[in-house]
């Protein structure tokens, strides 16, 4: 009688999964190993927001009188403000993976239906193209921006 393994899944690592055979793509197992990957990232993420909303709050009781230091501080916040946006729309994406966990749709292609792979997903888990359809995509909208 053989005894099964239980492995603690929040002790794997990418090179752990990337080391599981293919019949083992996207189990319970690897499921919760990018469901886990994505929270950490979420949270990351809404930290971020969240340091940067007290840091702004905190500046505004302070009146800068001299116009270049106000000129650098303001250029900082447009910075912070850019990045923020752009981890609000990554936020959206890292949303729509955990959604696709919850429904058993992720680590597949949303074009083809192929499996993403591993090792794309452990790059960037809110991919939800394989690089074949992505590069497509991109082609695509390159040729009809051009027209």
């Amino acid at each position: 009688m053989a005894t099964q393994k239980v492995v603690d899944v929040e002790m794997l690592t990418d090179e752990d999964v990337m080391n599981m055979p293919e019949k083992e793509y996207m189990s319970p197992l690897q499921l919760e190993f990018f469901r886990l990957k994505l929270l950490a990232h979420e949270k990351e993420i809404l930290d971020n927001a969240k340091k940067t909303t007290q840091a702004f709050q905190e500046q505004e009781t302070n009146y800068i009188a001299d116009p270049s230091d106000r000129a650098t501080i303001e250029e900082e916040y447009a910075l912070e403000l850019r990045t923020r946006d752009r981890e609000r729309k990554l936020l959206q994406k890292v949303r729509k993976a955990l959604y696709l966990i919850e429904t058993g749709d992720y680590g597949f292609c949303e074009d083809t239906g192929e499996p993403i792979g591993l090792k794309r997903l452990i790059a960037r888990p809110t991919a939800s193209l394989t690089i074949e359809a992505q590069e497509r995509r991109e082609k695509l909208q390159k040729h009809y921006a051009e027209d």
